[in-house]
């Protein structure tokens, strides 16, 4: 994909730069700005839990998908493969190797009749694009996939290779520690406050007392994100924190242990986690408020979860939950895709934030792409300007019709 050429700001490969939030967004921006060659900066990482306890990403079901409707989408999700099978060709590890625990099984997106003609052009742009994605029919999906019900189902998509999830804490160690690695410093601390002149911020303020002066800052807080610009006196992105619960469950009946991670047109997912699986599915907007606690409601899963498992996968009747646990996404209401780049307020205000969902999947190339942002004052590599948050003030939505 050629990049975008146009120079969205100055380079700073000295830059003193500040990073907000040491999840997997952000601990990915300060590896691959370490790991830089051009950059002869410091990078200082904020983070208010260092044991990542209540953090979105140990949280996650920690997927890596290709198949978006959106180009951008996919080419992000797709150095995220790359990425992840061999992370040494990208940064510098002390590691000689790292596993990320990348189990391969794919997606299967299924669609009803009223879904197959938007299946079918999301397949044929992501194949464009290179990604390895099969299309089924009702006879082959039963054929691959025989525990499936495939009654109301016209056609199944299912990534053949590339596709499938990892362990979400492995990823995060392993930015942290390479960033720490090439001399990034993670402090311990809640920012509390900005120093602003002008258009420029100066300084973050902690609550513990210190001060830091910085050239850039980078606003990676998750569902901090619009607090964290309230602080710096600029628009506040619109993203929300909003709760999602992901129960875990043991079958009676084994089924392939090659199953998929499976996404049914009413848009419930599952997949398996070792002997049993793990599922989920977001309210409806209208029952999905903002929300900041971790309490498991076990009714989401009887009253609405179980029934369309059941009708999905008929041994899914008998099923026994084993555990669950909530986690929130960093929502963006807007339209629900990633915030990247300059804050259109601000000479020296990087965004990061609005994942919805996909932030993990998202970190490798969103953190290359900040890097490149901040060293060269464009992108090098992937144009992500589609993501960029003068969209927001524009009123120019990014429309992703396979969000789940």
């Amino acid at each position: 994909m050629a990049v975008n050429p146009a120079v969205t700001g100055p380079a700073v490969p000295d830059a003193r730069c500040v990073i907000v939030g040491g999840g997997v967004v952000g601990s990915a921006a300060a590896c691959f700005l370490v790991n830089q060659r051009a950059f002869t900066g410091r990078v200082i990482v904020i983070e208010r839990d260092p044991t990542y306890r209540e953090a979105s990403t140990p949280r996650s079901v920690g997927g890596i998908r290709h198949q978006f409707s959106t180009a951008a989408n996919v080419r992000i999700s797709r150095f995220a493969t790359d990425f992840v099978r061999n992370p040494s060709r990208f940064v510098r590890t002390e590691r000689t190797s790292a596993d990320l625990a990348f189990v391969e099984n794919g997606y299967l997106m299924l669609a009803s009749r009223a879904g197959a003609g938007m299946l079918e052009r999301n397949v044929a742009l992501q194949r464009e694009l290179g990604a390895d994605v099969a299309m089924l029919g009702p006879a082959a999906l039963g054929k691959r996939f025989p525990w499936l019900n495939i009654d109301d189902i016209a056609l199944g998509a299912h990534g053949a290779s590339g596709e499938g999830w990892i362990d979400p804490h492995a990823l995060l160690n392993l930015f942290r520690e390479a960033a720490i690695a090439g001399g990034a410093r993670y402090v311990t601390g809640e920012v509390t406050s900005f120093q602003r002149v002008g258009d420029r911020i100066t300084a973050a303020c902690c609550g513990n007392g210190e001060t830091i002066a910085a050239d850039v800052f980078v606003n990676a807080a998750g569902a901090s994100a619009a607090t964290l610009c309230d602080l710096a006196r600029c628009t506040p992105p619109p993203v929300a924190q909003r709760k999602r619960q992901v129960f875990v469950f043991h079958c009676r009946t084994p089924i392939d242990r090659g199953c998929p991670l499976v996404v049914d047109p009413s848009g419930t997912y599952f997949r398996p986690e070792g002997t049993r699986f793990v599922c989920g599915l977001s309210p409806p907007p209208d029952a999905d408020p903002d929300c900041d606690d971790f309490e498991i409601d076990y009714s989401w899963f009887e009253d609405r979860l179980w029934p369309l498992l059941a009708h999905r996968v008929p041994a899914f009747e008998a099923v026994r939950v084993t555990g669950a646990w909530a986690g929130h996404y960093d929502y963006n209401t807007f339209d629900q895709n990633a915030i990247i780049g300059r804050h259109w307020e601000l000479e020296n205000f990087f965004l990061a934030n609005g994942f919805s969902g996909h932030g993990l999947q998202q970190s490798p190339a969103v953190g290359r792409a900040l890097a490149e942002l901040i060293v060269a004052g464009h992108y090098t590599s992937l144009d992500l300007s589609i993501f960029s948050p003068d969209r927001i003030a524009r009123g120019a939505p990014v429309v992703e019709k396979a969000v789940v």
